[in-house]
Order: structure tokens, then sequence, then C-alpha cells
């Protein structure tokens, strides 16, 4: 960052750590400080960003139930493994809870059953984000010039509902943790850019996990820098997890895995272990290994931290609106708006009014989910990450329905069961597409935007453009969709695989900062029904 862009940093609402500053232990001052500090350093966020945090939390969980009430696998297992560390059987032993609370363990969703509190955390991080439809950063604040443009996810919050309950705390607590950890890892989104060195972005939200679990339950600073320091030390991820034509359960559960590794790394600096220091500016750690500072005794970047207000990072995140990867959002759009124009293209279900769809976007989305090899998907982890299957299945409905209304063709976990992946129709729509890559005006535009074009020629031969498509319904840029009520249909459309009345489960988990400590503490103990395994 400029020194001129660090001087306009409003230091009565953000915390700077600058390049040359031990920042993992800044970190862990700043964390300690939003959890406990005085008015003047604890954290007051604004209005919006509690009720923005609110909703990307009902979120995240309503996915994380609908994955488990569908058996799929990797949840699953990582439940079943959850619940064979209950509290009481060893583990912790005389030393009592994470610093030192009465509450050994903490429940799995759907469960009063009390495990250790990484397990928990573990099996309820990969339900959230099973399905790959939570929330999603994009690492972008062009007023500071941190424009890495890390992807991340609101994978995390587990670790501040587990927090809260070893603590006996209530909801604005739990709140409270969402939000710090939400903006650890998101301002570290902006300014380190971890996919460029084959490192998975869950990193980020590791590191934000070891800060937050630590100052939620009494770690002091010190502790959240050794505890910090050997997440970076022992346990980075790299993007091996992602690589093959058929994704693994390793994709969607990387989150949780290296955010079961921070909270061990934390318990251990907690009971007195001593991790690596000073880790961002250590030459042998990644940041400064793969991005050398152009000074010594600095790391790649400077930090800035939100206290109060609305300027935190949770409100540049964006919501995914049924099951997609976010990189087509911009071709879901284009496809929507186009329909719309154009009703007739929707004329003969067996897609025949249309000869050929075009679709050019930025990278990394071309070579994330439109590699050729996605466009052959045999797994939900392969579909969900392939633009062509993912915007032919939503033609497929449309032509069905007759309709281009988002809500009534929002992408289901239905739609990438082994039925829908293999549909004649849809394979046929597949073949239809071209995915072109639309260079430097639209990498130039990313991370801003999602910038995607869509050009659809018809059966006579006349082109129907989208034109260029930057802020789709969901991105935090969007102000013309009803997001709210897109929401509450998503939370309906999953909730329902889940409980039999999911407008309940929703109350349970909104307006979390109104709910007592015995709320907190009980707030995964409902039934979850049980679908059959998702195939």
């Amino acid at each position: 960052m400029s020194s001129t862009a660090l001087s306009s940093v409003n230091t009565k609402t953000h915390t700077i750590l600058p390049a040359d500053t031990n920042q993992a232990l800044g970190i862990g001052q700043y964390a300690v400080a939003f959890m406990h500090g005085k008015k003047a350093d604890r954290g007051e966020p604004g209005k919006a960003v509690i009720e923005k945090t609110n909703l990307f939390h009902v979120d995240a969980v309503i996915c994380g139930i609908s994955a488990l009430a569908l058996g799929t696998n990797a949840p699953t297992v990582l439940r079943q493994e959850a619940l064979r560390y209950r509290t009481g059987t060893g583990g912790y032993g005389t030393l009592g809870g994470p610093g030192g609370s009465s509450r050994l363990g903490v429940p799995v969703f759907g469960s009063k059953v009390d495990v250790f509190p990484e397990k928990a955390i573990l099996a309820n991080a990969a339900a959230v984000r099973e399905w790959d439809s939570n929330g999603t950063n994009f690492g972008y604040n062009p007023a500071l010039g941190h424009t890495a443009g890390e992807f991340g996810h609101n994978d995390f919050y587990p670790v501040a509902v587990a927090a809260a309950q070893l603590a006996g705390r209530d909801g604005e607590f739990a709140l409270r943790g969402m939000i710090l950890l939400d903006e650890i890892r998101g301002r570290l989104a902006e300014v380190f850019s971890l996919k460029t060195y084959k490192i998975d972005h869950v990193l980020h939200g590791a590191i934000g996990s070891a800060a937050t679990y630590g100052a939620m339950l009494g770690a002091t600073p010190e502790q959240i820098e050794h505890a910090i320091g050997m997440v970076v030390a022992h346990h980075v991820p790299f993007r091996a997890i992602r690589a093959g034509k058929q994704l693994s359960d390793s994709k969607g559960s990387s989150a949780a895995i290296s955010t079961e590794a921070a909270i061990v790394c934390m318990q251990r600096a907690m009971n007195g272990f001593i991790g690596p220091k000073d880790i961002f500016r250590n030459p042998e750690a990644v940041f400064c290994l793969f991005k050398k500072p152009a000074d010594k005794g600095r790391s790649p970047f400077d930090l800035v931290l939100g206290r109060s207000g609305n300027e935190f990072a949770v409100m540049s995140m964006h919501f995914k609106l049924g099951l997609y990867e976010h990189q087509s959002a911009g071709a879901i759009q284009a496809l929507l708006d186009l329909l719309h124009k154009n009703p007739g293209l929707m004329e003969k279900s067996d897609g025949s009014r249309i000869k050929s769809i075009k679709i050019v976007a930025y990278e990394p989305a071309y070579g994330i989910i439109g590699d050729p090899a996605k466009r052959d998907p045999r797994t939900r982890q392969s579909a969900d990450h392939s633009m062509v299957y993912i915007i032919a299945t939503l033609l497929r409905k449309a032509l069905e329905h007759k309709t281009c209304d988002w809500a009534k063709l929002m992408l289901s976990p239905y739609d990438y069961n082994n039925d829908a992946i293999f549909d004649t129709l849809t394979r046929k729509l597949m073949d239809k597409f071209s995915f072109e890559h639309g260079g430097k005006d639209y990498d130039d535009k990313y991370p801003e935007g999602i910038p995607t074009s869509m050009v659809i020629t018809d059966d006579v031969g006349a082109k129907h453009d989208s034109g260029l498509v930057m802020f789709p319904t969901g991105h935090a840029l969007n102000t013309t969709a009803d997001l709210k009520a897109l929401l509450r249909h998503k939370f309906n459309l999953l909730g329902s695989l889940a409980v039999s009345e999911p407008g309940e489960l929703v109350k349970r988990f909104e307006n979390l900062e109104r709910k007592s400590a015995e709320e907190i503490g009980s707030l995964h103990d409902f039934e979850i029904l049980s679908r059959g395994k998702f195939e």
C-alpha cells in the first residue's frame, strides 16, 4: 500500500498493521481487543455488518444441514468421525476445556452430544461447504490498493459458535466472533493471492480461525501469534486437492480440514506450546518465500482491519443463489437476461430454437470452470465447476418450465445428481456451447466484478447479445435484485430437504445477536431428516 493510502485510513475505526511490524502478534492483539477490549478498542460493527453476517450465517447453516440430510459423503464421514470423539472419554482430561471453560465439548449439527471442539468444527464446516453454495469473497479493496483477488468462502462460522458455546456466552458474542473471523481472512485475501502460488485459499481462513477461536476463549496475543505461526509453518494446503478431471472430497472439505488443524494449534498454544513467531516476515514461510519484500524486515503487505462502523470485509462478500460455482454467476445472469428479452428462445422444449451459445469471460473463470476436461463432468463436484454444465442445466429447466424467473429455476442438489448429470437434453445443450477468454479487457474488470458476456445465435441466424455483465444477482454491488426474497426462497428450498418446517429452522439461526447463552448452547439441537444417500 502506498504511504498516501495508508495515511488515509481512519485509525478510530480501523487497525493498521504495517508490513514492517510483527503482524502475527498484531492480529492477536487486534483479535483480543475486538472481542474483549475497552470501548475504544472493542469491535463495534455497524447495523449493516450485523445484518449481512446474520444472513451469511443462516445461509451457511442451511447449506450444511441439507447436505447432511442427503447423506453426502464427506460431511457424513466427518460427522461420524466427530461423534467418536465424545468429551469425557479422555482428550482434555483434567485440563478442562479450552481457555479453562467448564464445558469440554460442543455438538455437531443436529445433535446434543458434545464432542471435541476441533472435531465438531471439522464436521460442521465440511457440511457447510459441501454444496459450494454459501458466501464468497474475491479479495478486492481498490480504495486501499488491496486487489490481490484471492477467493474465500464463509465456511468458518462453526468456529465462532463452538467458542461461544465453550465460553458459555451469548449470540452477540458469537456473532462478533464471526465478524472478526471474516475480517481477518477477508483482508488477507485482499493483500495476498495464495492461488498465484498454487496454495489453497483456505489458509487465510485457517489463520482467521486460530485467531478468533483463541481470542474468544481468553488466549493472549502471544499465544495467538504462536498458533498462527504453527498453522503457516505446519499446515499449508496446496491446490493439489483441486487437481484432476473429477474432483474428490478433499476439495469440498479443504476449509474444514485446515480449520481443524488451526484449532488444534490454538489449543496447543494455550497449553504452553511455543510456535514460530513473526511468521508473516519469516523468509522461509510461504508469504515472504513466494513474494519477496523489497526490503528486509518486512512482510509482502500492509494489513488494515476494521474495528467499528460498516467498513468490514463481509460487506464486499457475495451470495450464491443456488448451487453453482460463483465464477459462473455472470453467465447465469446473462442467460436469464437474454431469455427475459427473447422469450421465443424457449418456445421449443428441445432447445432447437437455439443454434449456439458463446460465453466470453475472464481469468480465472476461464481456467477454472472452462477447462476442456469440465465439458464432460461425471461427479457433482466436477459438474458444479463446469460452466457448460451449469448453464446448460439452467437452460434445460427454463425450456421445461417456460420461465426465466431465477427463483423458479434456482439450482438445487438434485440438479447435480447422477440423473441430472447424464440427462440427455442437458448433454445435447452442452454441445451448443463455446467458451472463450475475453482477454485483457475482461481480466482487468475482475475482481471488481464478474465480467461475462453471452451471445445466443438462434435457429434463423439472429444473434442475441447480453452485453457485458459485471454485477450479477448476489454480487455485493448488485442493486437491482430483491436479494432477501431470493435468499428466503433458497433457505426454503434447501431447508425443506432437512427439516419439515424450514421457516422454524431459519428462525432458530437468524438474529443471532439477540439470542441468550442458553439458546447458543443448544443452537445445534434439532433433528435432521434423512433423505437417503445423495447420488
